[in-house]
Formats: C-alpha cells, sequence, structure tokens
C-alpha cells in the first residue's frame, strides 16, 4: 500500500516529510512529481482541480487537510466505495472561536469607524454595545461552531445557533429549519456563518437572507466563499441595513486585485487565516486513518458524501 499527495496551494514537500517521519516503511508520492502516485490507495488532499481525482484507479481514502471537504466533491466525482475524511482538530475550533472573537468585538467597540476618523484627524466619542447586550448568532452549530458558540455563551453574550437539528449546549438557544432560522435571524446583532458548504447552504447569506436581520446587525462569514451571495453585499451595506462585515473566505482566493469588497471602508478582510491546519496534529490523524485503513477498522472522521460534511 502507498499514500499520494496532491496539494494544490499548499507545499506537497512538507507533508512528505513529516508524514514519511511517521511511516518510515511507507511509499509516500508527490502526485504530478512521480508517476507511481495514481496507484496509492490513501490520497492526501487538498483542493484538487476538476476531475484531477479521475487520474486515481486504486483509491479507498481521500483525506481532505482541513475540516471543510467541499473543495473535493465541488470539483470531482468521488467513486462509490471510496470513504472521504477530513481533519478535525481542537486547535481548529480554538483558532476560529479567537478569530470570530476578535471580529466582533472590532464591530462591538466600533474600532472601523474610528480607523476612518483617524484619516482625517476627527476626534469624536460615540456610544458603543456592551457584551451582555449583544445578541450573536451562529450559522452551523457542528463540532467547530458549537465550541464557537459554547465560548461566546461563557463571556456572557446572548448567544444562539442554528442548524439542521436542535441542539443542546449550555446558555445556547438553538433554532432548526427554515421558519425558526427567521425567527433567529430578528434577534441578531452579530451573524457569524460556520455552515459547511453543501447543496443546501450555497448562496444562503443572500439578500433574503441578511434582511431579515435588525438594522445595523453585522455578518461574520469564516465559513466557505460559496456561502455569500458578494453581489448582494455591498448593497445592504451602503444603504445602512448591515453596519458591515468580517470576511475570512471568498469565492475565489486569493481574492483579485479589482473586486469591490477590497475599497469598501465597511468590509475587513483577511486571507482565509480564521483557523489554520497544524502540521504536528494534522499529522497524527493522517497516519491514524491510513493505518485503521491498512486494518480494514473504522476511520477517523469519515463524511457522508450525500450531506458533504
Amino acid at each position: 500500500m502507498s499514500i499520494a499527495i496532491l496539494t494544490n496551494y499548499r507545499n506537497p514537500a512538507t507533508w512528505k516529510n513529516a508524514l514519511q517521519a511517521k511511516l518510515p516503511d511507507t511509499k509516500i508520492d508527490i502526485f504530478s512529481a512521480s508517476e507511481d502516485a495514481v496507484n496509492a490507495e490513501f490520497l492526501v488532499c487538498w483542493k484538487p482541480e476538476k476531475d484531477q481525482l479521475k487520474a486515481f484507479k486504486n483509491l479507498k481514502v481521500i483525506q481532505s487537510l482541513g475540516a471543510g471537504v467541499d473543495h473535493i466533491f465541488d470539483t470531482n466525482t468521488v467513486e462509490k466505495g471510496v470513504k472521504v475524511v477530513r481533519i478535525i482538530d481542537e486547535r481548529l475550533s480554538a483558532d476560529m472561536w479567537e478569530y470570530t472573537l476578535a471580529a466582533t468585538m472590532f464591530y462591538l467597540k466600533d474600532f472601523a469607524q474610528y480607523n476612518r476618523r483617524k484619516s482625517y484627524q476627527y476626534w469624536r466619542t460615540h456610544q458603543y454595545k456592551t457584551i451582555p447586550e449583544t445578541r450573536v448568532s451562529i450559522l452551523g452549530l457542528g463540532q467547530i461552531g458549537g465550541y464557537v458558540a459554547q465560548q461566546f455563551a461563557k463571556l456572557s453574550f446572548k448567544t444562539q445557533g442554528w442548524s439542521n437539528s436542535p441542539k443542546k449546549i449550555r446558555k445556547v438557544k438553538s433554532f432548526a429549519g427554515e421558519k425558526q432560522l427567521f425567527k433567529m435571524l430578528k434577534q441578531t446583532d452579530v451573524l457569524i456563518n460556520i455552515l459547511p458548504l453543501t447543496a443546501s447552504t450555497k448562496g444562503i447569506l443572500n439578500e433574503k437572507l441578511l434582511s431579515q436581520l435588525p438594522k445595523g446587525a453585522y455578518l461574520i462569514n469564516v465559513g466557505r466563499g460559496g456561502h455569500l451571495v458578494e453581489n448582494d453585499l455591498i448593497p445592504l451595506i451602503d444603504n445602512g441595513h448591515l453596519s458591515g462585515a468580517t470576511l475570512d473566505v471568498f469565492h475565489t482566493e486569493p481574492l483579485p486585485k479589482p473586486h469591490p469588497f477590497w475599497k469598501h471602508p465597511k468590509i475587513q478582510i483577511t486571507p482565509h487565516v480564521a483557523s489554520l491546519t497544524n502540521l504536528e496534529s494534522a499529522v497524527h490523524q493522517v497516519v491514524e486513518n491510513y493505518k485503521r485503513m491498512k486494518r480494514g477498522e473504522e476511520l477517523l472522521n469519515e463524511v457522508s458524501p450525500q450531506k458533504g460534511y
């Protein structure tokens, strides 16, 4: 048995060295650098190009190098019987929590407006929100979203979340289903999207949904770029319905230089850094899944091809 590495936009040599150190007797090939790679049964994968997986005829397992798997299903057809697994790391959850907290506090204290005033040396104070009076709503209460919601609640934010089915998280109000989604939105100051990208969630952050938020609400998108209908966002900000947004993910990455998000004063941009896969901890999961595949055992963090998560 062997392992192939296909990591567009990441350094495959780094992953090969890390895996080889843990599996010294295993043949590990980088796709395109070795013809033998296509014979591998275990593929370590990140953002394959369209139909790129067709080259692999003997696959049993596709290991995503992140928490998401949409980058696999969106561009390739996964053959029946091939298992897809992802990385679930406590550090990913903690990093996501820290990022969303920072973005929320940036909104709460209106640092964006003070930064704009600094450019023309305008000294003026104004009212701000406090944590106990701020309503934070989270789209997606899976492993990462649930953790983030729990941490916001611990800090005394009025915390609620929406998911396919009701969740029980201490001090977090749970909503489920389309009717309950709109009910939650109407009592939201900060909307944080951490949903997986699936056929049913693609474009969910659109004019119809965002218009349900109260005037002055703030959007934080750390899910996927495909969740947001980009052309719907700027008009909602410019007409004052939304106070702004922090965006970490985009339809096209890197974000093209002509894109209007770059220059909009009320849109904060970060380059997909809300939570980054930690090589050291992720390698252990990849190695464990490879060993489990060899032994015919249940894999860690397997996803449903039908659900997409």
